[in-house]
């Protein structure tokens, strides 16, 4: 039996993984973090529902519920990150960051000074302890794993972690939430990054990055619009361009920053929308072990993407290189490709620069 502290976030995945842990004979302690003060309103990021929420679970499972403020660690390691992105015109990813620097850092520390033997949170995901190596796996809903989001952990996180609803799907999560009278059991899951909330992510970017009006170009140069911010835009955006005529949508291509300009191309499978290959920065291996390279694995661009068949060698420079069996459509750079061996993520990286068919 060990002294496990949940992170309960007042959902209802949370919830059930505190349960479970108690089913199983552990002891069990609550803690529901807040990791942001700017502008946290009811209107955004619902923290003060969320905690009554979280105090109402620990109340029906008898156990404790402790809080603590790590917002100030959110904002230098997560947050300023996050911006700077934006500003380098890049599209970062703060939930991976956040995993790493926050849930599987400074969580688990402090749980640990405390006497806590390990940590639980309510991801989809597994974990298994194989030839004395500890392994992330997917969760078995294929719609909900979020392994993809914590392929920066590492074997002491891993070692010191549990995922108790990584082998359930959402709905049996839901039913058995329900059948305990849980009050979350259909309470809405969060979605995007809490301190954006119910908003447009301009409008919110914009307290921060101030608007920059500029031309949106073909890639020929011809002028087809104007934009608000070249930071604001993303790889494979279609919304908010404002492109008027008829045809086809347009979507960004691609985007340059210095000079405050966005490309646009109409058509969604556009030859310039997919990459052939791309260069990773900040690799991180699960194992503690970079493998040697070349290796032929699977590969997510971005979260709930299909697996897509590549293989990561060296360049002739020292670099990383990913080329995929097939084109992939519309790569940011500044997101994270996480690879997989079938079900196990063995690690990822950051990409940097992408290769296009038409470039």
């Amino acid at each position: 039996m060990s002294n496990i502290m949940v992170g309960l976030s007042g959902g209802v995945d949370s919830s059930i993984a505190a349960y479970k842990l108690l089913q199983d004979g552990h002891r069990v302690t609550g803690l529901f973090m807040k990791n942001w003060e700017e502008d946290d309103t009811n209107e955004y990021c619902n923290a003060t529902e969320d905690l009554k929420d979280a105090e109402n679970i620990c109340k029906l499972l008898d156990i404790e519920l402790k809080t603590i403020n790590f917002s100030k660690e959110y904002w230098e390691r997560v947050f300023t990150g996050f911006v700077d992105e934006y500003r380098k015109g890049r599209t970062p990813n703060p939930d991976i960051v956040c995993n790493k620097e926050i849930k599987f850092k400074e969580f688990l520390d402090w749980a640990v000074s405390l006497g806590a033997d390990a940590i639980a949170t309510g991801h989809y995901a597994r974990i298994e302890h194989i030839n004395g190596n500890f392994k992330l796996l997917k969760g078995l809903d294929d719609n909900k794993d979020q392994s993809y989001f914590l392929y920066t952990l590492n074997q002491k996180s891993l070692s010191h972690s549990y995922f108790p609803i990584g082998e359930m799907t959402k709905q049996t999560v839901r039913n058995q939430a329900r059948d305990l009278s849980l009050p979350v059991h259909d309470k809405k899951d969060s979605t995007g990054i809490c301190f954006i909330g119910e908003r447009r992510f301009a409008d919110f970017l914009r307290s921060y990055l101030p608007s920059d009006p500029g031309k949106i170009l073909t890639l020929d140069g011809q002028t087809v619009g104007q934009h608000q911010g070249a930071y604001y835009y993303t790889i494979g955006q279609r919304h908010g361009l404002g492109i008027g005529g008829g045809g086809e949508p347009w979507y960004v291509v691609s985007k340059n920053v210095k000079k405050n300009l966005i490309y646009a191309v109409q058509g969604k499978q556009h030859p310039a929308m997919y990459s052939d290959s791309l260069i990773v920065q900040d690799l991180h291996w699960i194992s503690g072990k970079r493998p040697k390279l070349p290796i032929q694995c699977m590969a997510k661009t971005r979260y709930r993407q299909p697996d897509q068949g590549c293989q990561i060698s060296c360049t002739v420079e020292g670099e990383t290189e990913v080329i995929f069996n097939h084109p992939q459509w519309a790569v940011a750079t500044g997101q994270s490709i996480v690879f997989y061996d079938n079900d196990i993520c063995i690690g990822g990286g950051v990409i940097r620069h992408t290769y296009n068919q038409d470039q």
